[in-house]
C-alpha cells in the first residue's frame, strides 16, 4: 500500500503546487490591470481638467483714441501760430489748456 499512496501523494503535492503558482499569478495580473485601469482613469480625469480649463483672456486693449492726438493737435496749433493766426499768448494758452497744466 505505500506503493499506491506515494504516486497520489505525489500528485496532490505538484497539483497543490500548480494551483498556488496560479493563483499568485492570477492575483498579480489582477493588480496589473486595476494599476494599469486606475493610471487610464487618472490620464482621463487630467485630459478633462484640461479641456475645461480655457486660457486668461487676452487684456483689454485701450480705446482708440477719439479725434486727433495729442501730438497732432500740438502741431496743428504751432503751423497756426506759424501762419499768424495765433500769438504767442494765444499759443501758450491753448497749448497749457491741452496738456492741462
Amino acid at each position: 500500500m505505500l506503493r499506491r499512496r506515494r504516486p497520489l501523494l505525489r500528485a496532490a503535492a505538484v497539483g497543490g503546487t500548480a494551483y498556488a503558482v496560479g493563483r499568485s499569478s492570477g492575483r498579480r495580473r489582477e493588480e496589473q490591470a486595476n494599476a494599469a485601469a486606475d493610471q487610464d482613469q487618472r490620464i482621463a480625469d487630467l485630459e478633462q481638467q484640461q479641456q475645461y480649463q480655457q486660457p486668461p483672456p487676452p487684456p483689454p486693449q485701450a480705446a482708440p483714441a477719439q479725434g486727433p492726438s495729442m501730438i497732432d493737435q500740438l502741431n496743428q496749433l504751432n503751423e497756426l501760430r506759424q501762419q499768424g493766426a495765433l500769438s504767442d499768448e494765444e499759443f501758450t494758452a491753448a497749448k497749457a489748456k491741452l496738456l492741462g497744466s
